[in-house]
């Protein structure tokens, strides 16, 4: 038993205690920072704030993205006629339509709520004057969003309202990714290590142009679906994967182009997705971070091809309709934590900072 416990103390004890204090644990973006047993400065107490209440904007602003999906595919739009009011009521009896059209209205005011509290917590918390300026930008996103809601009750669904008003929804939802990864513990490392992994003479790879082109791509694409759904053209080329039993329909009315479009966005959007994935495991820096999110891009645009088809498939199921929307927000998210990642690896490294602290590198960004 005296022997045992020597062993213990002489050999495994001191591992555990290793463990304990280089552990690490997972960043919702696929990085991971060492927990310390140091005592949590403040500054990195503040990022741990700012990057919860990220992460919880996120995930609420995906359940809004839902709630407006089944809005629109229920035909709820105007169940609720009036606005800011529901039927002169601030909690009218939620059924039929109205639970649709209201509770959309209620997970919209939380996201509200949540975007001004996170941008007021960083306009006194958040040492980096650009982060600060995106919380700024969310808070007048979320503030735009809501106005255009109400004007698409008041004068009665105008489509290039509705439009809008998706096409915000998304990218709202890209605004509260980026102050998510731009928060989390692992972000100043990055920064101070950004290029460092260059070699001289190492040529750039066209990762960074496809990164982005892609992103582009699927800001159209969802313009374009956007258009689809709001000028109901689900269905006007119902079979798939050929259109009208062609490769190419005849394209004289709206409904069947801007249907058709939509499907030749989602091919160049897969083919581009495709090639920067391919591009970033062949990229000369083996960036581990990189490649988990190419290959998370690469899968979620295959999942939204699929729900595409299963709309045609289904006759435009609510559950497939709406999943498609959800999933097309985090397909412009993907694309755009590739593209970012992709210009740190390929941006010149910055001058060396002390890194005494876990916000030590925060000027770099600023």
């Amino acid at each position: 038993m005296c022997r045992a416990l020597r062993i213990f103390k002489r050999r495994i004890r001191p591992r555990f205690r290793a463990l304990a204090r280089w552990q690490t644990f997972p960043s919702p973006f696929g990085m991971t920072a060492p927990r310390s047993a140091e005592p949590e400065t403040k500054a990195a107490a503040r990022l741990r704030w700012t990057h919860g209440l990220a992460l919880l904007l996120c995930l609420t602003t995906l359940v809004l993205l839902a709630a407006g999906a089944l809005v629109v595919g229920t035909g709820s739009g105007l169940a609720v006629p009036d606005w800011p009011l529901a039927n002169g009521q601030v909690f009218p009896p939620m059924v039929g339509g109205i639970l649709f059209e209201h509770g959309h209205r209620l997970i919209a005011a939380t996201v509200g709520i949540l975007t001004v509290v996170l941008a007021a917590w960083m306009a006194t918390a958040e040492p980096r004057r650009r982060m600060r300026w995106l919380g700024y930008g969310a808070a007048g996103a979320v503030v735009a969003q809501g106005l255009l809601g109400g004007l698409t009750v008041l004068l009665r669904l105008p489509k290039s309202i509705t439009i809008g008003h998706a096409m915000l929804a998304q990218n709202f939802f890209l605004l509260a990714v980026l102050m998510a990864q731009f928060s989390s513990a692992a972000w100043p490392r990055l920064v101070r290590e950004r290029g460092s992994a260059r070699r001289p003479g190492m040529q750039r790879s066209a990762l960074r142009w496809l990164a982005f082109a892609t992103v582009g791509a699927v800001e159209i694409e969802i313009f374009l679906g956007a258009v689809v759904r709001h000028f109901n053209a689900g269905l006007a080329i119902p079979d798939f994967p050929l259109a009208l039993g062609r490769l190419v329909p005849p394209l004289d009315a709206f409904p069947v182009a801007i249907h058709f479009a939509h499907r030749a966005g989602a091919l160049a959007v897969l083919v581009l997705s495709l090639a920067a994935g391919w591009t970033a495991f062949r990229h000369p820096v083996r960036d581990a971070p990189l490649k988990r999110r190419a290959v998370a891009l690469v899968a979620l645009v295959l999942l939204q091809a699929a729900l595409g088809a299963s709309i045609l498939w289904t006759q435009r199921s609510l559950a497939a309709t709406t999943l498609h929307v959800v999933n097309g927000g985090l397909v412009l998210a993907s694309a755009a934590l590739v593209a970012v990642r992709a210009w740190m690896l390929e941006a010149p490294a910055p001058a060396a900072a002390p890194a005494s602290s876990r916000l030590g590198a925060a000027a770099a960004s600023r």
